[in-house]
């Protein structure tokens, strides 16, 4: 039986890659974002509906989760992945404490509230033995040299705790996965060094930098009805870089 499948960031790498998983096998999958022609190309390519709009804006969630509930009723399956590293793109002429300020709080909003505030908008409609997933990072557990990216994906581990707790007596489950280095993105747009992605590699236990579809078959498996008793999980997809080397 399809599923209405809702998946943000879905318009580029991991995201993409997960609502592609989702799409090939026969769910309804909806793509959400900012970006309105990436989001469109990429629905049309999996065969997708794209909704737009800011998710760390509590009135744009509210139409979008209006939107969704209007076209499918219910959601039996919810991915988290928009986000990214605000650090990347910090404004120029920020300094001391005005800058540490800008840097946490837009991490804060592309990476905790994008996550959050949907999943609660549409938390009242999520179906029983739904399945709510987030993308965090290995960050959370090694840093990431600013300290904000890390601690904005780590926020999201304990909000999985007790989501599912709360939820768990409907047979709804909450995991959260945290990749490692993903190639074929565009999350380091293009600032990542040749030497540090050696580096990268060379933490994992594989010898391999991640791809997307590690992270979209993780997710479609914890979505699946044989990950029914996987719930309050933080599932590293990191080929073991998380313990070093």
């Amino acid at each position: 039986m399809a599923r209405n499948v809702i998946v943000t960031g879905g318009g580029t790498g991991i995201g993409r890659a997960v609502a592609s998983r989702f799409a090939a096998d026969g769910d309804r999958v909806v793509l959400i974002g900012r970006r309105v022609d990436v989001l469109e190309e990429a629905a049309a390519e999996i065969g997708g509906i794209a909704i737009s709009g800011d998710l760390a804006d509590p009135v744009d969630v509210s139409k979008i989760a209006a939107e969704v509930v209007d076209r499918f009723g219910h959601v039996d399956v919810l991915v988290a992945s928009a986000g990214g590293n605000a650090t990347f793109s910090a404004p120029t002429g920020l300094s001391g404490v005005e800058a540490v300020a800008w840097n946490w709080t837009e991490n804060f909003r592309l990476n905790t509230l994008t996550a959050v505030l949907l999943t609660e908008a549409l938390r009242p409609h999520l179906a029983d033995g739904a399945r709510v997933l987030l993308i965090s990072s290995i960050a959370a557990y090694r840093g990431s040299g600013s300290g904000s990216y890390a601690a904005s994906k780590a926020a999201l581990h304990p909000y999985a705790y007790d989501l599912a707790s709360a939820l768990g007596g409907r047979g709804i489950t909450v995991n959260v996965v945290a990749p490692g280095y993903i190639a074929e993105t565009e999350f380091f747009q293009g600032k990542l060094a040749v030497e540090r992605e050696k580096l990268l590699v060379s933490q994992t236990h594989t010898g391999r930098a991640g791809v997307p579809a590690d992270i979209a078959d993780t997710a479609f498996w914890l979505a699946s009805a044989s990950a029914g008793q996987v719930t309050g999980q933080i599932i590293q997809v990191n080929g073991g870089a998380e313990r070093g080397r």
